[in-house]
């Protein structure tokens, strides 16, 4: 049996980022997790990840694929980017797990895929930070940034962190082999 404590925020947001960061990196270490994924739409939170990290971890920041917001444009700029990659941080950029050219259909025709459908699942059940901590790790898992074992994943909703995970990720191709091992931090209150 392992006994291990579950921090609580009382409402989700970016007020919660420092005390989920600290949490989650020190959760690594405990563990002796190599890979920390972080969410991180701007690299702010990215940014603030750097620093909790001495060396030990290495830091996978995963952003909004190119034209999520703007059609052809990035969210993280090429100057923050820049500034990441300088400090040993990979960065993942890619379409989302939980939605890609499913939530273009739905769009478009209307009604809800099955892949949309687990995403919401995950998101008023457990919040959108967690829902974030899954997608990110399966997206950092395939575009081969993290191996598949045990690593820490942090989320939240738009801006800032109040979710983080002990996550195995899977392959985006088996997904049901994902699994939340310890969830660190989340807020009580979902929206």
């Amino acid at each position: 049996m392992i006994e291990r404590k579950i921090f609580y925020f009382e409402k989700p947001g970016p007020q919660n980022t420092e005390i989920t960061l600290k949490l989650a990196f020190e959760r690594a270490r405990e563990l002796g997790i190599k890979y920390v994924v972080v969410a991180s739409s701007y690299g702010e939170t990215a940014k603030k990840a750097l620093e909790f990290l001495n060396g030990d971890i290495k830091l996978v920041v995963v952003t909004y694929h190119t034209g999520f917001i703007e059609e052809g444009k990035n969210t993280m700029d090429a100057e923050t980017e820049h500034f990441l990659r300088s400090r040993g941080v990979t960065i993942v950029r890619q379409s989302h797990v939980l939605s890609g050219i499913e939530r273009s259909i739905s769009r478009k025709l209307g009604g809800v895929s099955r892949v949309e459908a687990i995403a919401e699942a995950l998101r008023s059940l457990f919040g959108h930070g967690l829902k974030v901590c899954v997608e990110i790790a399966i997206m950092a898992a395939d575009s081969g940034a993290i191996p598949i074992t045990e690593v820490i994943s942090i989320g939240g909703r738009a801006r800032g962190a109040d979710t983080a995970v002990v996550i195995r990720p899977a392959h985006m191709n088996n997904f049901f082999d994902a699994q939340i091992k310890e969830i660190i931090c989340m807020p009580r209150e979902k929206r």
